[in-house]
């Protein structure tokens, strides 16, 4: 069985691509962007797999 980890990120709007590049490389897959507490930003939740079954 698959384990997974997670991680919440705050985006700014000017460089979303970038910041989600940069955890992608790490393996970090996108699950979901909602909006944060300001329109200059919002916030994304990725997850990744663990070595662990």
């Amino acid at each position: 069985m698959t384990t997974w980890e997670y991680a919440t990120v705050p985006l700014l709007v000017h460089a979303t691509k970038q910041i989600l590049d940069t955890w992608g490389q790490d393996g970090w897959e996108l699950v979901q962007v909602v909006p944060g507490p300001n329109p200059e930003n919002m916030v994304a939740y990725l997850k990744r797999a663990t070595g662990g079954s």
